[in-house]
């Protein structure tokens, strides 16, 4: 199937603009993750000595980082490549 310049151009445009929208609602969740850290610290602050922030800090900010991983394709465990190479190794054990 051939698709003409237009089409190109229109599909290419669609998925640079997903991809702007997953890094606007990163930067978003970011945002607002770093406000709440300070009202998290701030209550802790006011309420006990025991650094009962850090839990809801460390968790959250796992969920940040799984975002950015997913918002900026990376995998710290499965690189850029390594999809491809996996299925090339399989191929070559199939032969």
């Amino acid at each position: 199937m051939e698709f003409s310049n237009s089409n190109t151009q229109q599909y290419r445009y669609q998925r640079a603009k997903e991809q702007v929208d997953k890094i606007k609602g990163f930067y978003i969740h970011a945002s607002i993750y770093a406000i709440f850290c300070l009202v998290f610290i701030w209550l802790n602050l006011q309420s006990s000595y025991f650094p009962w922030a850090i839990f809801p800090i460390a968790g959250w900010g796992l969920g940040v980082l799984g975002h950015a991983s997913d918002t900026f394709e990376f995998n710290l465990f499965f690189g850029k490549d390594w999809e491809k190479r996996k299925i090339e190794e399989i191929m070559k054990k199939d032969v």
